[in-house]
């Protein structure tokens, strides 16, 4: 019997989506794997449903270069509400603690330092961490208490943009690997002598893809048919765009899709450098402006690791 046959097109892209309050990022993933027929999706980096802005959204190939991503830098803009603690640390949740205590903008300013660089943070209870195999999010709406092991995370900046009123504060962030916003709102608000949470979060970046570059379910749905959206998607390598590059001929390339090692000449990319072995973690081999595999350089050979079928 032959190899069953894959439904949806086998288009190939990042689509980065401005995610609308209220939906889910499985639920956005769903929605554009279906508004673009696709035969494979996923995202890099879950956006909270309360939450607005970049979600970028793999289809095809694109998912092999989706660890890339979620690795990335994100830039966050949020406000803060002080005076109360949610089950949550957002606006959705249940008010569990309360304070009369509001912090002023030179007080706020006093604690940013400690909030800024590599910092130990706990994660929110809600939150996709798995627990014995569960999901942290579902643990807790069952009604049991989720304690999670505070964990290194990096804020690689933190400022203060405004404060509208004494009850409010709004913030931006940078942010490395693993860091919940939600939870530093959570954890300042204790070192400012209050209790607060998050009452409006949006993501202005991951990685290389911005805000302003992005696109809403409404720009998506109103392009037919299917294959008018395209246009909209942003190619695999910007994704890579950290990693160094390799030009490699069309045999070279042949070589890599198959699998093989693909012996280049120096110098291969511009800025490669070894790990003292002479060994580079990932090398992005590149046929004129189309990706052909992620490698390992190894001397003057390129290891693939991860091939694209494009």
């Amino acid at each position: 019997m032959g190899a069953r046959r894959k439904k949806g097109r086998p288009v190939s892209g990042w689509l980065i989506l401005d995610k609308p309050y209220d939906m889910g990022s499985t639920e956005a993933v769903s929605k554009v794997k279906w508004l673009f027929k696709a035969q494979k999706a996923g995202h890099a980096g879950t956006l909270d449903p309360l939450a607005t802005g970049v979600l970028p959204i793999a289809l095809g190939e694109a998912t092999k270069t989706a660890p890339y991503v979620v690795d990335a830098q994100k830039r966050y803009r949020f406000t803060a509400r002080w005076g109360a603690a949610t089950a949550t640390d957002d606006a959705e949740g249940e008010v569990i603690a309360r304070s009369d205590t509001r912090p002023d903008r030179a007080g706020i300013e006093a604690v940013l330092e400690r909030f800024t660089g590599e910092i130990d943070q706990a994660p929110p209870q809600f939150s996709a961490i798995k627990v014995g195999g569960e999901r942290a999010y579902d643990i807790a709406r069952d009604g049991e208490a989720v304690t999670l092991a505070p964990r290194r995370i990096v804020i690689h900046a933190l400022d203060l943009v405004d404060t509208p009123s004494a009850d409010e504060a709004v913030f931006e962030a940078i942010t490395g690997k693993g860091a919940y916003v939600r939870a530093l709102v959570r954890d300042m608000a204790r070192a400012l002598g209050t209790e607060g949470h998050v009452s409006a979060l949006r993501r202005l970046a991951v990685g290389p893809f911005r805000a302003d570059g992005a696109v809403t379910v409404a720009d998506l749905e109103a392009l037919e048919p299917a294959e008018a959206r395209d246009a909209l998607l942003t190619p695999i390598s910007v994704a890579l765009g950290a990693l160094p590059q390799a030009a490699v001929d069309g045999p070279q390339a042949d070589k890599l899709r198959r699998g093989q090692a693909a012996v280049v000449a120096p110098p291969v990319a511009k800025g490669v450098r070894g790990d003292g072995a002479g060994l580079v973690p990932a090398v992005l081999a590149m046929l004129h402006d189309e990706p052909v595999a992620i490698c390992a350089l190894d001397g003057l050979k390129l290891k693939p690791s991860r091939v694209f079928n494009l």
